[in-house]
This record gives C-alpha cells, sequence and structure tokens, in this order.
C-alpha cells in the first residue's frame, strides 16, 4: 500500500486580487447597455436637430426665396357718370385691381391707396382694404374711382379738347410674407400703369404696367 501524500501543515494562501462573482457581473451588464442606449440615443436626437437646421436653411434659401408681389390695374370701364365739358370733367370708373403673389408664403398686405393723376394732378383715388393673398395665387381686388378735374386748368383742359386723358395710376401696398406661422420678411407690392381715356368712346385704352 503507497504511502499517503504528506499534507502540508500551513493553509494555502488566498488568491491575490479580486474576482467579480458572476452575480456582480449579471448587474453591471444592464448598466452598460442602458448607459450605451443613452449616449446613442443623444447622438441620434442631435444629428436630427442638425439635419433639420440644414433643411430648413436650403428650404429658405432655394424654394423659399423671398419675391416682390405685383400689383397692377388690371381693367377698367365706365358704368357711372361721364359728364364733360370744354374745362373739366367727372366720371366714374369701375377698376379692377390684382396682386399677384410668386411666393410659396402668404403675403399679407396694409390698407393702401391708389393714386390716379393727370400731368402730374391728382384727379382721383382709390382705397385698398388690407387682405391676405395665399401662395402662389393672385387676389382681385374691385374699386369705384371718381375723377375730377380743376376747371380751367391748363394742365388739363387741352387734354380734354383733344378728346383723351392720358392717365398714370401708381401706389404702394406694404406688408410681409408670412412662412409657416414662424418667418416674416417685409415686401411691398408696387404699381407704376399708364392709360387714355378716350372721351368720345367713353372707353379706357392702352393700359400698360411695369
Amino acid at each position: 500500500m503507497m504511502a499517503e501524500k504528506e499534507q502540508s501543515p500551513y493553509p494555502l494562501a488566498p488568491a491575490i486580487g479580486y474576482v467579480r462573482s458572476d452575480t456582480e457581473a449579471v448587474r453591471a451588464h444592464p448598466e452598460d447597455l442602458r448607459k450605451k442606449k443613452r449616449m446613442k440615443c443623444i447622438a441620434y436626437i442631435a444629428a436630427f436637430a442638425v439635419f433639420q437646421t440644414i433643411i430648413i436653411l436650403v428650404f429658405v434659401l432655394t424654394v423659399m426665396r423671398i419675391k416682390s408681389p405685383k400689383f397692377r390695374v388690371r381693367a377698367a370701364s365706365f358704368t357711372g357718370n361721364f359728364d364733360i365739358t370744354n374745362s373739366s370733367y367727372n366720371l366714374q370708373m369701375n377698376a379692377q385691381f390684382t396682386v399677384k403673389n410668386p411666393n410659396f408664403a402668404r403675403f399679407k398686405y396694409e390698407y393702401g391707396t391708389v393714386r390716379f393723376a393727370q400731368n402730374g394732378v391728382t384727379v382721383g383715388e382709390a382705397n385698398i382694404n388690407e387682405a391676405r393673398v395665399r401662395a402662389r395665387s393672385t387676389k382681385r381686388v374691385n374699386a369705384t374711382v371718381f375723377l375730377n378735374s380743376s376747371n380751367n386748368n391748363p394742365a388739363l383742359t387741352g387734354d380734354i379738347v383733344y378728346g383723351r386723358l392720358p392717365l398714370t395710376i401708381s401706389s404702394k401696398l406694404e406688408g410681409k410674407v408670412h412662412l409657416m406661422k414662424v418667418f416674416k420678411k417685409k415686401k411691398s407690392a408696387q404699381m407704376y400703369c399708364t392709360m387714355f381715356v378716350n372721351l368720345g368712346m367713353h372707353e379706357i385704352q392702352n393700359l400698360t404696367c411695369k
């Protein structure tokens, strides 16, 4: 019979260092996962914010390049008073104006006045109430204008005798272009048109606008 191995009279020394138990490892792993997920969420939110900002800037600088609306006289006719003497006139004209908005956002304009002048002398005015014009659309505005001349005004009587009244129509509508209820850009719609009133035929001729 073989001799039994001799046992050491001293106990074995414990291992140097600390070994994490299985329970502690299981606890630490979910915490690391949650931290990583949190960091990924923050990174995704930041990337989305940057992307959205770039999209808005590109949209504003390209598609939303703000242009000035156009204000014009579309048509005019005489259906009321048409009184003429050798030195004066009193005419009632029905005018139709248009406000064209070329932008991809609505245009809101304030109250304005359209001035009718003959040889630099104001002979009539039309009032334009404040309103809105939808994106990429044209708004029509009707107004009644009374054209009156002063008696014996040399700047006006010569045209009356000739039978044709040269008129200039000018105005400026102040307003703002509203984009997505966030951006507002001041813009004005200006008008400068010319026409002739044929006194013999009671009609408008050569209507042009710039």
